[in-house]
């Protein structure tokens, strides 16, 4: 629901933020889906195409059939509509609509929706207007609902000494067993997790199966996980004695669902990175979000179940004026989005960002509250990407510290996209610090003072031919670029 300032239904005409083709494409279920979109993504097979100031967007597309698909978009959500009988979502109509307007062309007349898209947006926005008025209500029965919370801590409890058993026997007979038992073992113990209502449980046990003869040192790195796995076992059983902020971690580890808990924060939040993370059947969207006045990190979760993206969506690069409510948990940063006041705003402005030194510290910090986390996110300032022996990694501007590159970010292509808008010279870069090195989502170009679009010099770093050439094009850029 977008609201003005004073909680009323936003009226006044405002420019909606354009979406980027990247942006657009990371909605797709399927890369069947991603190239039919594409096709569509032209002015060709569209006719009677709109727009509202509200955000939404209509057309007709001229498929095989006699009567053209009616599609509608209302891109705040985004959400999606279409006659066609596609059980893709969005199907590959809805994903040329947006792409034809992220390709440059112009924006849509503007105008009152037809009756076909006008029923539909009228109904989904009473819809979000009654939510956001209706108070969240308690279980239909407080205390049924107490009492499967209480069968479901026992099965818990049961999963935990079962694993913690399993864990021992491990250890007992030697880590070479878990060579010669390959993923086998793992499933195993994993499913009975699943059984014991642990999905969290489960998670971490199945990556298990993926260390063991992984490459040289795989014996220290399964001995390292099955210590953490060891550590949540022990703080699920001991749970009542934990502080509670620490027990709220916990409880979200070992896979009970959390709500959000508030109070509401309004700020200007500016999107710093959208991905998606397959896992098993479930596609996870992770947004992450920095307040220009609270100075606070956000991060957004949702889910899409197979042939689905996840419904939220946010472009790169933009400011909202919105309401999070943060969950409960040490450490964590999770949060729900709440009413928008007005519609995104393209800006071009980092976040403050820290040395390579303040990075690792925080990412330690963060530990301490949470000790499974896998990674911290931070905004680093003043850094260059240069080549090293094990492959990338990001340094401060005087040489004095640095941080590898993970190895997921090493295999993306946007890899090279972060070196030629460098070309040598220092960058602003937001993204995931861990143990496993510093995984870059966003970049800007220059440095702490910001701006610093001057040509550089790609062959003071000895960049590849290809980045080089491309270099000083790139880093005059102004706007957030996404590296995933």
């Amino acid at each position: 629901m977008l609201l003005t300032d004073g909680g009323e239904p936003l009226g006044a005409a405002a420019p909606a933020a354009r979406w980027t083709v990247e942006q657009v494409l990371a909605l797709a279920p399927d890369d069947a889906s991603r190239k039919a979109g594409n096709k569509l993504g032209t002015a060709g097979p569209w006719s009677d195409t709109g727009g509202d100031v509200a955000g939404a967007v209509w057309g007709l597309c001229r498929g095989s059939g006699s009567k053209p698909y009616r599609t509608v978009i209302d891109t705040t959500g985004p959400a999606y509509k279409c006659s066609c009988p596609s059980r893709k979502f969005p199907c590959k109509h809805a994903l040329g609509l947006l792409l034809l307007l992220a390709s440059g062309g112009s924006a849509p007349p503007a105008g009152d929706p037809p009756d076909w898209a006008g029923e539909w947006l009228t109904g989904r926005r009473a819809r979000a207007e009654v939510k956001e008025k209706t108070p969240d209500g308690g279980p239909a029965d407080p205390g049924a609902a107490r009492r499967r919370a209480e069968r479901r801590a026992e099965r818990i409890d049961g999963g935990a000494q079962e694993l913690e058993q399993r864990l021992t026997d491990l250890l007992r007979g030697g880590l070479a067993a878990a060579e010669q038992s390959g993923y086998g073992l793992w499933d195993e113990t994993a499913a009975r997790m699943v059984d014991a209502q642990a999905p969290g449980l489960a998670s971490r046990v199945r990556e298990l199966g993926a260390i063991a003869a992984s490459g040289p040192g795989w014996p220290v790195r399964l001995l390292e996980e099955c210590a953490l796995l060891h550590l949540l076992d022990t703080a699920w059983l001991g749970i009542d004695r934990l502080p509670q902020p620490l027990a709220a971690t916990v409880r979200t580890r070992v896979g009970l669902a959390a709500s959000a808990e508030g109070p509401p924060v309004r700020d200007h939040w500016l999107v710093l990175a959208q991905y998606d993370t397959p896992e098993g059947k479930i596609v996870t969207r992770r947004i992450w979000l920095y307040g220009r006045d609270s100075g606070r990190i956000a991060l957004l979760l949702s889910f899409g179940a197979a042939g689905r993206s996840p419904g939220q969506a946010l472009p790169v690069g933009v400011s909202l004026d919105a309401e999070l409510t943060p969950y409960g948990g040490a450490g964590q940063l999770r949060a729900e989005l709440g009413p928008q006041f007005g519609l995104p705003v393209p800006t071009g402005t980092p976040p403050p960002g820290v040395p390579v030194t303040e990075a690792i510290a925080a990412y330690g910090r963060a530990l301490s509250d949470d000790p499974w986390l896998d990674s911290w996110p931070v905004t680093l300032r003043d850094v260059i990407p240069v080549p090293s022996p094990d492959g990338w990694q990001l340094t401060d501007a005087e040489g004095d510290a640095a941080l590898p590159v993970a190895a997921t970010a090493l295999s993306r292509p946007a890899l090279w996209k972060l070196v030629a808008l460098s070309g040598g010279r220092p960058l602003t870069v937001f993204g995931e610090c861990g143990h496993r090195g510093f995984d870059p989502l966003a970049a800007w170009p220059g440095g702490s003072e910001g701006g610093d679009t001057a040509s550089p010099d790609p062959s003071s770093r000895a960049l590849p031919d290809a980045v080089a050439a491309t270099a000083t094009a790139t880093a005059t850029a102004t706007e957030t670029v996404p590296l995933i």
